[in-house]
């Protein structure tokens, strides 16, 4: 049972985030399902601007898991470079490409079970990868979703898996794909790790991290 005082929460959550990021978009650059995921995988512990620069050049010639497969390890470490953990990256893309190739006929899963087969792929990257492509009822929990929920006591959790087995229960499926974005976009340009910009937020009497902190 979700409590009164939780139900507004979510509310103002929802409304404000909403209002503050119409759009709701990804900023990865692709232009097909298969470059998406590999932009998801790419941006773990990185900044969407740094994959979007490597993959400006990088995506001109993988279009499609065989690319991956002709360019090799070495090369695929060659395009990525200037991303973080670039060599575990690069070869998790290249075996990605091999299963996609040998074992989905080039095709993307559509499942959350099917996608995590894949390399460097977890709960999070699937839901992200099927909340774009299919519009689908996740709100998919980073480190970066799992603070700003904990920020606002939405949730009270250890890790983003808590929080991501948590949001389940509380946050209706209509609301999840949009939530996704609307939050990832508050905590990059709002509700920032250091210094968050509490005094302009419109959330701030409803949040907990606000009031604790006596901002």
């Amino acid at each position: 049972m979700i409590s009164k005082k939780l139900k507004e929460k979510i509310k103002i959550l929802k409304k404000e985030t909403f209002k503050m990021f119409p759009e709701n978009k990804t900023e990865l650059y692709y232009k097909n399902d298969f470059q998406l995921l590999i932009a998801i995988i790419m941006s773990a512990q990185t900044t969407d601007i740094q994959v979007n620069k490597a993959n400006k050049t990088f995506f001109q010639v993988l279009k499609t898991p065989q690319d991956g497969i002709n360019l090799w390890e070495n090369k695929i470490r060659g395009f990525i470079k200037t991303i973080w953990f670039y060599k575990n990256k690069a070869k998790n893309i290249y075996k990605t490409c091999v299963k996609l190739h040998n074992e989905y006929n080039d095709k993307i899963p559509e499942t959350l079970e099917e996608l995590q087969t894949l390399y460097w792929v977890w709960i999070k990257t699937a839901k992200v990868f099927l909340s774009v492509t299919k519009n689908a009822p996740y709100l998919a929990v980073d480190t970066h979703v799992h603070r700003v929920l904990n920020r606002v006591w939405i949730v009270k959790t250890k890790n983003a898996l808590e929080t991501n087995n948590k949001a389940e229960l509380i946050f209706t499926k209509n609301d999840n794909a949009k939530l996704h974005h609307s939050i990832l976009f508050f905590w990059r340009y709002h509700c920032i790790a250091r210094k968050p910009k509490c005094s302009k937020c419109k959330i701030q009497k409803n949040c907990d991290y606000y009031e604790f902190n006596n901002i």
